[in-house]
């Protein structure tokens, strides 16, 4: 793969490379309206295709939070055009990497000098490279070592990234409503987050020793003498990635027990430690030789204050959500209604939420659940269309909720197609016995 000299680090460089961008879409528009012309049964899907190649070619060339917002984006397969979720999910694992000299003098930047002064041996050719980092094999003593490299400027850009990248965003999915702020300032902190290699090694320390008495999930070990703000040491993990491997022809066994360790790893850190791993896409994880699961990459941890996680949790209690004043009650404490709504916005919030609840929380109404089932996930889909589509929903106020439901919301929609790609079956309350180990 082609190697990057260069990124783009000011905020006129990084416009002037998605005002590039929005020119090919309008050639692209004109292109398909002027074959449709000559061929009015002409389908949708090549626009789509086309643009989606040329917004994912122009974010991989900036990196950063502009292509961190595609690989998100990727994970709401119900919402986007085929096509979109198509090319953004190869911001998880196939984007250009930094070149060798680029790598070296990152290293001279943040240590002094070039990583051959600190490890026995380094490559300089990237593993992985993804949207805010890329990873390369060192050892050092014989131990076998990733190093993660974060492209130049990353951190520095999330703000002017995130303005830029707004009002696509807000496009493709549909959105409108004035009160959305609070929401991009949540997924900004998430980001200047991510980009904080030293908050990553605590989180991934912190975690992984809590979790330590989990069974089936292993951690790679971290090295703060070989760590910064913008460089990140730990174990080379040996597996595949459990987006390759759900691929595989594993064994419905398999399949179980593997989703059981990571319904366990994910409800132990809900319940048990009140912050979760709130990026649960397939790159984040790996299936060992041994059959274990790994757990790669703590830059994206979710605190869930009781404030919210109360609520949050009464709901999914079918005595609440039976319940008319109860459920109403939770509702404004979830800010989802408001004093100030009309008694028509007020019916069709509670409407909608609850029959999104009595579907999202069906798994945690049985003591085994089968996210397996086609007929549970077809059940999700054609919510998820029905709702994108809805244009009573668009014309609502679209601020609603905490924003604490943006990543709470992502993790669980994560985790659910992760135990699907796995057609796992869960036993729900399982997870209750490392609480009660755990003191």
């Amino acid at each position: 793969m082609k190697t990057l000299d260069k990124i783009p680090v000011t905020k006129f460089e990084r416009a002037g490379k998605l005002v590039q961008t929005g020119v090919k879409l309008g050639g692209n528009y004109v292109r398909f309206y002027g074959k449709k012309l000559l061929n009015p049964e002409l389908e949708r899907d090549t626009l789509d295709a086309e643009n989606a190649r040329d917004v994912y070619d122009g974010l991989k060339s900036l990196k950063g939070s502009a292509l961190k917002v595609a690989q998100m984006l990727s994970m709401e397969q119900n919402l986007l055009p085929r096509a979109y979720v198509e090319q953004f999910s190869l911001a998880q694992f196939s984007v250009p990497p930094l070149s060798a000299p680029l790598v070296r003098k990152t290293f001279r930047k943040y240590f002094g000098d070039e990583p051959q002064a600190f490890f026995d041996a380094f490559h300089p050719e990237a593993v992985h490279a993804a949207s805010i980092g890329q990873v390369h094999r060192a050892s050092k003593d014989g131990r076998q070592l990733a190093v993660k490299i974060q492209y130049p400027g990353v951190a520095d850009s999330v703000r002017s990234d995130l303005a830029l990248v707004r009002p696509v965003a807000m496009r493709m999915l549909q959105l409108n409503g004035s009160d959305l702020d609070k929401y991009f300032r949540e997924v900004e902190d998430k980001l200047l987050e991510e980009t904080d290699y030293n908050l990553e090694l605590a989180q991934g320390r912190f975690i992984s020793e809590a979790c330590s008495h989990l069974e089936g999930i292993r951690f790679p070990r971290y090295y703060p003498e070989w760590s910064s703000e913008r460089i990140l040491t730990m174990d080379w993990m040996e597996g595949v990635h459990l987006g390759d491997y759900v691929k595989t022809g594993f064994s419905p066994e398999t399949g179980h027990r593997l989703g059981q360790v990571l319904w366990d790893f994910y409800m132990f850190q809900i319940h048990g430690l009140r912050q979760v791993h709130a990026d649960p896409h397939p790159g984040n994880f790996l299936v060992g030789r041994d059959g274990s699961l790994i757990a790669i990459d703590f830059g994206c941890v979710k605190q869930i204050p009781d404030t919210f996680y109360t609520p949050y949790f009464e709901l999914a209690r079918p005595e609440i959500l039976g319940d008319p004043r109860h459920f109403e009650e939770k509702l404004f404490e979830l800010e989802i209604l408001s004093p100030a709504d009309t008694p028509e916005q007020s019916e069709f919030y509670k409407d909608l939420f609850r029959e999104m609840l009595e579907l999202f929380t069906r798994p945690f109404h049985t003591d085994t659940f089968d996210f397996g089932s086609e007929d549970f996930w077809g059940h999700v889909s054609e919510l998820s269309r029905r709702y994108a589509g809805d244009p009573g929903l668009r014309k609502m106020d679209a601020g609603r909720g905490s924003p604490h439901f943006l990543y709470m919301n992502r993790t669980f929609f994560g985790l659910y197609h992760l135990l699907h790609d796995l057609k796992a079956q869960v036993q729900v309350n399982a997870f209750q016995g490392y609480l009660s180990s755990n003191g």
